[in-house]
């Protein structure tokens, strides 16, 4: 049994031009202790997938298929099971660690917070256990600077902080939302090994999301794609990586600078699109790869 299946998922938003199908029919599983990245550019509905996922969806949202948790169907869940599981089995790390802290709260309380909702454990208690968690995400000083606001943190440790508390309740999935887009090369790094290094100690499954298929290959076993609410191509990082079956992906990859003499005009994702139809499919002359299950 997946620890999490999402089956035929569609979702539905209205707007003033009509209705808007930013996720099409998407099929993923994903196993305990598992890494699996989901790429693409903005649009491309693989933060609303997630977002679905944890009931974060605005309620004008239409969401239809299925949503498997431990054989558990989400989509059904009334939200006190929801919740319950969110922030708990499944926790979050957001692109923005500034706009996910709550600014007029200290670090020990926020990173502290789930194991009181979740757990009921006692102010000390609770805060003698987050005071851990940051100094397991690297917080150096952490006794002392838990007591510190939110913007006395940089962005690299704001993440750090968000980290510890996704983890202080030792989830069995964790979901990282573009965890690194917002961080220089050197603190991305670091983050990214931070996350390899809490999936390997605690054996949690990784569901990560990124616009970087290079950033993917450092962290993921497994990789599927996304392009206009579609799942175009899926398989093993590296195989997809070094044989990429679908132009989309091609594409991507042909983007980044690290494929480009330096100072020389990088093609952007405007140029991939023109150069797509409005539903690319697999290049017919290359096989044809099945998605993994």
């Amino acid at each position: 049994m997946s620890l999490l299946q999402i089956s035929d998922l569609h979702i539905h938003f209205p707007t003033r031009e009509g209705e808007l199908h930013a996720v099409k029919g998407l099929n993923l599983n994903l196993e305990e202790g598992e890494t699996l990245g989901i790429v693409g550019e903005s649009g491309s509905g693989k933060s609303v997938s997630v977002l679905s996922l944890m009931g974060l969806l605005p309620r004008s949202a239409r969401v239809s298929g299925s949503l498997r948790y431990r054989d558990q169907e989400m989509l059904t869940m009334r939200e006190a099971e929801l919740r319950q599981l969110r922030g708990d089995r499944i926790c979050m790390i957001f692109q923005d660690p500034m706009t996910s802290l709550t600014p007029h709260m200290r670090v020990i309380d926020q990173v502290a917070e789930p194991l009181r909702i979740h757990r009921g454990l006692s102010k000390r208690d609770a805060r003698m256990r987050a005071i851990d968690a940051l100094e397991e995400v690297g917080i150096p000083d952490a006794a002392k600077r838990a007591y510190n606001w939110p913007h006395e943190f940089s962005g690299g440790m704001r993440q750090r902080v968000m980290i510890a508390m996704a983890m202080i309740s030792e989830p069995e999935l964790l979901i990282a939302d573009e965890p690194t887009t917002a961080l220089d090369v050197a603190v991305q790094d670091q983050i990214l090994e931070l996350i390899r290094g809490l999936q390997q100690r605690h054996g949690m499954a990784v569901l990560f999301i990124s616009h970087d298929l290079l950033v993917v290959e450092k962290l993921c076993r497994r990789v599927a794609v996304m392009r206009r609410g579609d799942l175009v191509e899926e398989g093993e990082t590296q195989q997809l990586l070094q044989h990429p079956q679908h132009p989309y992906t091609r594409g991507l990859l042909n983007c980044h600078p690290s494929r480009h003499e330096p100072g020389s005009r990088l093609p952007t994702l405007e140029d991939l699109e023109e150069k797509l139809p409005d539903q690319a499919s697999p290049d017919p002359e290359q096989p044809r790869r099945e998605a993994q299950p």
